[in-house]
This record gives structure tokens, sequence and C-alpha cells, in this order.
């Protein structure tokens, strides 16, 4: 749904973005993870071209928008929503002239605007609302409104430019249940930068981390997770650095009940010895990491097991 290539955007000697490749499935959640400069916002903003990239093109359903004039960039960014930080919302307006407004401009008939309002806001939760003063609404409020705007012109793509960094932690989890679930009732294709791990463990199917305008790794959570060393394994499950010499850490998918380490310690009469580890949540399902002391005559065997069950086995120098 969204392919940037050779993405490259300079102002003046600073790079922003360098040589940055992306590629989002449709119907999927995409999130870019990065500190502050990293160069996320920008990326964000090459894909709807609201910033030109110096180089590179930008691909959207299929559609190259570097190579489209003014007035057909315009056509195609209104198939792409967008959702902001500090909401972006107009103060002279109601909830409902809020929402309203992308439909103003596409020239959508007064009656057509009015239903399609009504029905945006019942899909954000803001029913009641629609006469209100933004002043008047919760910063969780606030961002369901700028969503429902998001939404006004029937989007395939919504971007997301940290829509959830100024909301307090259980209206956080609110705004990416919704953005969840529009992702599945409409099949909607989101992409969201963010620099918290939370959001990207809690709604992202796929996850690009990027630094210094580069991205270091991408590919979906279950990958990078079956990925030896990588950066975005290593944040969600933090573990003392570096192992111990001969520690065993494991990694593994699917059902945390499995007895897989007893079943290692029957079959191979070794000794295992938990040095540390946690089990995590993911939106792809539960993901666990383990670091532990193998101890036993030939200890071979049962790494190899555990290869052979699937799990991710990297043994410390």
């Amino acid at each position: 749904m969204i392919q940037a290539s050779g993405l490259r955007k300079q102002y003046g000697k600073t790079v922003a973005l360098d040589g940055v490749d992306l590629h989002v499935r449709q119907g999927e959640i995409y999130g870019v993870l990065g500190q502050s400069g990293a160069g996320k916002s920008t990326l964000l903003r090459c894909v709807n071209l609201l910033e030109r990239p110096t180089a590179g093109t930008v691909t959207v359903a299929g559609q190259d928008l570097t190579a489209l004039g003014h007035r057909e960039l315009n056509r195609a960014r209104q198939r792409i929503g967008m959702i902001h930080q500090h909401f972006a919302l107009l103060s002279s307006r109601t909830v409902a002239g809020n929402v309203a407004f992308p439909l103003e401009v596409m020239g959508v008939p007064r009656a057509e605007r009015t239903r399609r309002v009504a029905e945006l806001l019942e899909l954000v939760g803001l029913e009641g609302r629609a006469e209100h003063r933004p002043h008047q609404l919760s910063g969780g409020q606030k961002q369901r409104v700028g969503i429902a705007r998001a939404l006004a012109g029937n989007p395939s793509v919504l971007l997301s430019d940290e829509a959830t960094s100024a909301l307090d932690p259980a209206t956080t989890q609110s705004i990416l249940s919704l953005l969840k679930r529009l992702n599945q009732e409409l099949g909607l294709t989101i992409l969201l930068i963010t620099h918290e791990m939370n959001v990207v463990k809690s709604v992202c199917d796929s996850v690009a981390i990027m630094s210094d305008g580069r991205i270091t790794e991408s590919g979906t959570i279950a990958e990078l997770i079956r990925t030896p060393g990588s950066r975005l394994t290593r944040e969600i499950f933090p573990l003392p650095d570096p192992a111990p010499a001969g520690s065993v850490t494991l990694t593994f998918t699917g059902d945390p009940r499995e007895p897989i380490v007893s079943e290692v310690v029957r079959k191979f009469d070794v000794d295992v010895n938990i040095l540390g580890g946690s089990i995590e949540d993911l939106a792809g399902g539960s993901v666990g990491r383990l670091r532990v002391a193998l101890t036993g005559a030939d200890t071979a065997p049962a790494l190899s097991y555990l290869r052979d069950n699937g799990l991710l086995v990297e043994v410390a120098a």
C-alpha cells in the first residue's frame, strides 16, 4: 500500500532522511520507532508529500505521488488521512464543524456532509458531542475528533504523527484500541510514528526502527523477534549486557505454558539455571525471552532440541 524507495531529505547541510526504503502492506498497522531527531516525522510528511523528498519516490496505492502535479497530488491526498500529536483542531468550530471541514473542501453537498459527520462521530464514540467546542473536550476526545476528521474522505491509508504522546496511559490505550478497531473494521492501512515501545507492542504488525535518518531494521514483529541481535527484541525484553560467557538466550513465541525447559532437563540430563527473562503480550501473541545457564556433560543435543522446537537460541561467546 505504501512504498518509499531511496528517500532522501536534506535541509541545507542537514540530512534528515538518508536513503530510506519503506514497504507497508495493505491492511497492516506499521510502526516507525525512534527517538527525537531520528527522522520519523520527516518520513511521515514525505509519505503524503507535505515534505517533498530531495530524492527518491513515494508510491501509495500504486500511484507515484512524487510524479504528480499539484492538482493530482491534492486529489491523491484525499485518500490519505492524517492525525496529529496536538490534535490541530479549529477552535472556532464545533466538533461537527471540524469533522465536516475536509468534506467542505472536497465540495460534498450539505446533506451528505451532515450524514457523514454523524456516522463518523458514532464510529469514534463521540455521539452527543457534535455541538461541543474543542476547549470543552478532554485530550482523548480531541484526538477522537482528529481521527473522525481524518476518516471523512474514506481514506485507504491513515497516517498517525505521535497521536498518543500527549495523552495519559489510559487514554493512550483507548486511542490505540480505537485505531486497531478501525484497522480491522475498515481495512485501513495505518502508518504510525512513535517513540514509545508500548505503542508498538500494543497494536503494530510490523515496525521499522529509525536512527540518524536511516532505518536500522524493519520487518514484521514476528520476524524481528526471531532475528538474532534484533534491537527490537533487546528493547522489548531488556536483559543485562553483556551476557555471561556460555549463557544461552532463548526467544520463543506461542503458548508460554508449554514446559519446554523442563522437557530439556528430563530428556538430556542437563541443569538449567534461569538468569532472567520475561513474557510479553504483543499484537501478534505472546512472546518470551529467557536467559539461562545450561550445564551438563553434553549440552549440544539440548540446544539442538530447543532449535528444532522453534526457539531462537543464542549462545554468548
